[in-house]
């Protein structure tokens, strides 16, 4: 005869191994599709980008842009994300950064929010 307290917590412990064997494998999956998502989903500006092809697109080519638009420089940065991005360093608007000071801070704006930042890109 078995006593029904024995087959409650024998109940017990095979929901409880099973809650953390599930448990363990959502939390593999979630590793292993984060990493590959995260691997494919990577930030940055490609190797090799043409810049200068980019700012002939979004400005004609010229670097010190300022039309009153709200974009500035020769890859018309907004100034909030030529803030983000840390433009300040160089000049106070990209209009008054040189080519490759606004390039540098294209870098770093691509690895914050990808290439989507220039609608020429």
């Amino acid at each position: 005869m078995t006593c029904r307290r024995d087959t409650f917590m024998g109940d017990v412990r095979n929901t409880r191994v099973s809650r953390i064997r599930a448990a363990v494998i959502v939390l593999v999956a979630a590793t292993a599709l984060g990493t590959t998502t995260e691997a494919m989903a990577s930030r940055s500006a490609p190797r090799g980008t043409d810049w200068d092809a980019i700012a002939a697109c979004e400005s004609g080519g010229d670097w010190q842009a300022n039309t009153g638009n709200g974009h500035y420089g020769g890859l018309q940065f907004t100034q909030s994300s030529w803030v983000a991005a840390g433009g300040l360093e160089y000049a106070p608007r990209a209009d008054r950064a040189t080519r490759e000071e606004q390039i540098a801070v294209a870098r770093r704006l691509a690895r914050i929010q990808g290439m989507s930042a220039w609608s020429c890109a």
